[in-house]
């Protein structure tokens, strides 16, 4: 449900109302019980709901990783510049783990 904001003409009062789409508008004021209410246009409230909302969720294919790709072609393209390849993220690797003592 939006929120619409009125103003009084009369006293000049200012409310915001939570109310559906199809009902009508008020037209009594609360403070000073004269109908002269008017609705005024704003910004729309909203409120975000749910897990998150991130760059990705709504992403498919290719476009899911944006922020990643970027930050692998920066690497990429710096390590090119260097002369070297750095594509596993430095000097050392360790090895891996086999769980096998």
């Amino acid at each position: 449900m939006p929120i619409y904001e009125y103003e009084c003409g009369n006293c000049g009062h200012h409310l915001e109302v939570l109310q559906r789409i199809s009902e009508d508008p008020l037209k009594d004021c609360p403070a000073c019980s004269k109908p002269a209410l008017s609705r005024l246009i704003s910004a729309a409230g909203f409120r975000l709901k749910g897990g998150g909302w991130y760059e990705t969720d709504f992403k498919t294919g290719n476009r899911k990783n944006v922020t990643e790709k970027q930050k692998s072609e920066t690497k990429s393209a710096s390590s090119s510049d260097s002369g070297g390849s750095a594509s596993s993220g430095g000097g050392e690797s360790k090895p891996a783990a086999t769980g096998t003592d």
